[in-house]
């Protein structure tokens, strides 16, 4: 899951933007501060673009390239163009929009943090939803982290369709 956002400078006045002080990285932020940071990112945002990459890209393209070509296509979405793209960590090659990468973006850049909080509220909605469909694999608990108990799951009940064929983890194997 990927994700970027285009703030609307004429939005990012008053009330608006208070609750965007707390902008930080998704995983540094619990799930009621994420849920709260992405209404006000949207309400501050003239675009937000979010893709998802599915497990079958990933396993014939491998996790970073994916993550590249979705970085990439995600900026492509955002009108117009942004004067100044940023992205968290790689530069994401010359086929990109202009921009600027930042290591560890999301602690760094507001933005970055917002496009950050965006995916994993997404993320995190999928992952309900997906429980669901799949409860044996407890992915409302673990919201796609391997975790022991999500190992075990895959173990006992092998990967479903929505796993990586390419990822070989060692927690997946049978003890």
């Amino acid at each position: 899951m990927v994700a970027g956002v285009l703030f609307d400078y004429e939005l990012l006045r008053g009330a608006r933007v208070r609750p965007l002080a707390a902008l930080n990285d998704s995983k540094q932020v619990s799930p009621e501060e994420r849920e709260v940071l992405f209404e006000s990112v949207a309400a501050c945002a003239s675009a937000i673009s979010v893709r998802v990459i599915p497990s079958g890209e990933i396993d014939r393209s491998g996790l970073h390239r994916s993550n590249l070509a979705g970085l990439r296509a995600v900026l492509g979405d955002l009108h117009p163009p942004a004067d100044t793209c940023l992205v968290d960590g790689f530069r994401l090659g010359p086929t990109a929009p202009p921009h600027r990468a930042i290591v560890d973006g999301d602690a760094r850049s507001a933005s970055i943090a917002a496009a950050s909080i965006v995916a994993k509220v997404i993320r995190d909605r999928v992952m309900r939803r997906l429980d669901a469909l799949y409860p044996r694999y407890g992915f409302v608990s673990h919201v796609g982290y391997i975790t022991p108990a999500h190992s075990r799951a895959v173990r006992a009940f092998g990967p479903s369709e929505l796993h990586r064929r390419s990822f070989q983890a060692a927690c997946y194997e049978a003890a």
